[in-house]
């Protein structure tokens, strides 16, 4: 180990099953010892609102240090974290192999975790994150579903605020009556046998938001891949978990690794790679899945067999080449590179692969949105989401370009509001979210 953590950043598996995990002095215990460390280096103060909380904390106590602030004042801090890791990846100089041994993101995991078991986390912030069960429901009636989830509409959004806690003028996902896995078992697309990668094969793990909320990434992206050659099939065994993750409930997120991991299993037997369609969902199942269940052998194999959408289009360009036909698109394009691609470590892949289109304007943002899943269309941290990514929105907005797209759907509807808010008005863009669609695009798909 060297001073200054040049070694790459290493992560250890998530000790959830142990009595101290849960035990309320060890925990305060690492947070005073952790939160020291943050005190003294300040390195990550510009990331998210968590160091700001916590630095003021400490700056505006009795003593200046933290033997003086109150452990009670340490929610704060750990509700403003989204989990992102971009602490743990890009700014701490402590992260393992560094003797101190930090884990930011996982240490406000914790604290969740023991929240949780303590009931503290509120019956109306659970049931957003019934992520399957709620699009189940919502793509049945979906025109109701989306009516009432609308900005405009002063009825319902105000009682949601109310009722649920959700930001009368946060921006929701709206939902489809055909969901992706459905379109998927009635529209297959043509393999194209001339293309160079011909002979590929992948399975294509729908993610809840495309599957409920935004079909067309999923379509765009498997007729690219027909378009370059790769056979593929659609599985949607159900969500990755992420929306419980953040609420601290590491046992549903453990069920949900090994009851996935088990379906797709057979599928990468016979050779099939794995490609997710959200960064979120991926990051999930790369990462964080081998970190609470390191032992399952069905998740270790899932983890080495997964793709990025856009990672996969790369690849094939790299290694095979991507088929002829794509066209220019006029405009250009402002690509967003979402934390929880940059967190899987894999470089700029979206802006990669938009590169491909030739004779098309592509700039690039790689800063955080503000999103942050769930936290940020609560009304609690609405406005400080919007804060967060109002760099993000001001230099959108700057580059003024026809597309603006981001592989975290959510984040990129995020970044367009936050335009809206810079001056009020509307930004004019095409209504395209994922880069993949793009693609899709200009191959006149």
């Amino acid at each position: 180990m060297r001073e200054g953590s040049l070694e790459a950043p290493v992560r250890h598996p998530i000790p959830w099953r142990e009595a101290d995990f849960l035990d309320t002095e060890k925990l305060d215990a690492e947070l005073r010892r952790v939160f020291d460390i943050c005190h003294g280096c300040r390195r990550c103060f510009n990331l998210c609102d968590s160091f700001p909380r916590l630095f003021d904390l400490v700056d505006e106590s009795e003593s200046g240090e933290l033997d003086s602030v109150a452990s009670a004042d340490f929610k704060p801090v750990v509700d403003a974290c989204t989990l992102c890791d971009m602490c743990f990846l890009t700014k701490c100089p402590y992260v393992p192999p560094h003797d101190f041994q930090l884990d930011f993101p996982h240490l406000m995991l914790r604290y969740r975790a023991v929240e949780r078991k303590q009931g503290k986390v509120p019956f109306a912030s659970r049931q957003l994150t019934e992520t399957d069960r709620n699009g189940r429901v919502a793509s049945n009636v979906s025109g109701i579903a989306n009516w009432a989830s609308a900005c405009e509409n002063k009825l319902t959004r105000p009682a949601m605020e109310k009722l649920a806690g959700v930001h009368r003028d946060a921006h929701l996902p709206r939902f489809h009556g055909k969901t992706f896995a459905t379109r998927a078992r009635s529209e297959t697309p043509a393999v194209n046998s001339a293309a160079p990668a011909f002979g590929r094969k992948a399975v294509i793990y729908a993610t809840c938001f495309v599957n409920y909320n935004n079909p067309d990434v999923g379509t765009s992206c498997r007729a690219v891949l027909a378009r370059n050659g790769v056979d593929t099939e659609v599985v949607y065994p159900g969500c990755c978990g992420m929306p419980q993750l953040e609420h601290g409930d590491i046992e549903r997120v453990a069920a949900n690794s090994r009851k996935i991991a088990a379906d797709l299993k057979p599928w990468i037997d016979k050779g099939y790679d794995v490609i997710s369609l959200v960064p979120s969902c991926t990051l999930m199942m790369k990462f964080e899945w081998p970190l609470i269940e390191p032992n399952d052998d069905n998740v270790k194999a899932l983890s080495q067999a997964t793709f990025d959408a856009a990672e996969y289009l790369v690849d094939i360009a790299r290694k095979e080449g991507l088929a002829d036909g794509m066209k220019p698109l006029n405009g250009g394009v402002t690509v967003h590179i979402a934390c929880h691609a940059r967190a899987q470590n894999m470089g700029q892949k979206a802006t990669d692969m938009l590169k491909l289109i030739p004779d098309t304007d592509i700039k690039v943002i790689e800063r955080c949105s503000g999103h942050g899943g769930s936290w940020g269309i609560m009304k609690d941290t609405f406005e400080v989401a919007l804060k967060v990514g109002r760099p993000v929105a001001r230099q959108a907005k700057e580059n003024e370009t026809a597309f603006i797209v981001s592989e975290c759907p959510l984040a990129r509807d995020h970044i367009i509001q936050g335009m809206e808010k810079l001056d009020g008005a509307a930004p004019t863009v095409e209504p395209v979210q994922h880069p993949v669609q793009l693609i899709a695009r200009a191959y006149g798909l």
